[in-house]
């Protein structure tokens, strides 16, 4: 419109602006061409943190926290920065997701056959063979045997109170032997003091004999226990064994049995006959496991008449519960 002759005023009246919005432009036109119809930079403080720090606060992360101190905080950082105030170095650690307490982990399989076995194990549970039993057996060692005394308390208002003792007794410890079924989830578990090749190949002579003239294909992690038993093999030719690759053995379901077990908190111990070699079943709570695991089964061969006692699960807590 100002290349055909027209006045500022009939401008900003067809544009709908002031007058002297059009004159600035057309005078910034004049004086510098194009480049002076860009924005100019604006009046404003600068911001005191850039990409800078940022990269500066993630390079210190990566270094052991200062003497004394177990891990990063906050205020450490802060202070080991020495220009960045603490409640910048919250935001950041906000947007990025970073948490300082909380610690995740992670294992990479360096098995160079891991995709032939993965396949290998991945086909049994997608593809199981006809008329064959496809089992997962792995153990779970080192927990505490603890004999509580429990029953009923009579309250002076007359009601009864289901409960058990705070003080117990140590029965060492046991390990966990489980055969997990897959087409059905039954678990079929003994306990036993340790966890020797010994105590594995019995396990394995009482669930073969739980599975009578049928193949019989078993799930198995790479511990030494488990390899290097062909004699045993050898005198159970429907038995196949199948191992996780290395690295790997959350392939295995038993582990997924034995995280839901732990997590259940507690559990009832069936099968304690007094002295530290008995034989032990336990049993999760109903409410809380055998809902998830759907009509999980356990099968043992504990006799009638033992005691009850309990073994409770103990989760690690850090020692502070603050995020960032």
């Amino acid at each position: 419109m100002t290349a055909d002759g027209r006045s500022t005023r009939s401008i900003a009246k067809e544009v709908g602006v002031q007058p002297r919005i059009v004159s600035l432009w057309r005078h910034r036109y004049a004086d510098h061409g194009l480049e002076g119809l860009q924005d100019k930079p604006r009046p404003g403080k600068r911001p005191i943190y850039t990409k800078a720090t940022d990269k500066r606060i993630l390079k210190l992360l990566d270094k052991p926290a200062s003497q004394g101190f177990a891990r990063w905080t906050g205020p450490l950082l802060a202070e080991a920065l020495g220009d960045v105030d603490v409640q910048y170095v919250w935001r950041f650690l906000r947007n990025h997701k970073i948490d300082l307490v909380v610690r995740k982990s992670w294992c990479e399989s360096n098995d160079p056959n891991f995709t032939a076995k993965a396949a290998d194990v991945v086909g049994l549970y997608v593809a199981p063979p006809e008329k064959a039993v496809v089992l997962c057996v792995d153990e779970k060692p080192s927990i505490q045997a603890l004999q509580r005394a429990q029953g009923y308390l009579k309250l002076p208002n007359g009601r009864a109170l289901t409960s058990q003792s705070h003080d117990y007794k140590r029965h060492g410890t046991t390990t966990l032997f489980a055969a997990l079924e897959v087409a059905t989830g039954k678990i079929i578990a003994t306990h036993s003091k340790r966890r020797r090749r010994v105590e594995f190949l019995d396990f394995m002579d009482s669930v073969t004999s739980a599975f009578p003239d049928r193949k019989l294909h078993v799930i198995l992690d790479n511990l030494n226990t488990h390899k290097k038993n062909e004699l045993w093999l050898k005198a159970h030719p429907n038995v196949e064994f199948h191992f996780t690759p290395t690295s790997a053995s959350w392939l295995n379901q038993d582990e997924v049995w034995f995280s839901i077990l732990q997590g259940s908190r507690s559990a009832v111990l069936i099968g304690y006959s007094g002295g530290y070699g008995g034989r032990y079943l336990i049993l999760p709570r109903p409410r809380s496991v055998l809902q998830a695991c759907r009509r999980t089964v356990l099968h043992s061969a504990a006799e009638p008449g033992w005691p009850c006692t309990r073994i409770r699960f103990r989760r690690h807590r850090p020692a502070t519960s603050r995020r960032c």
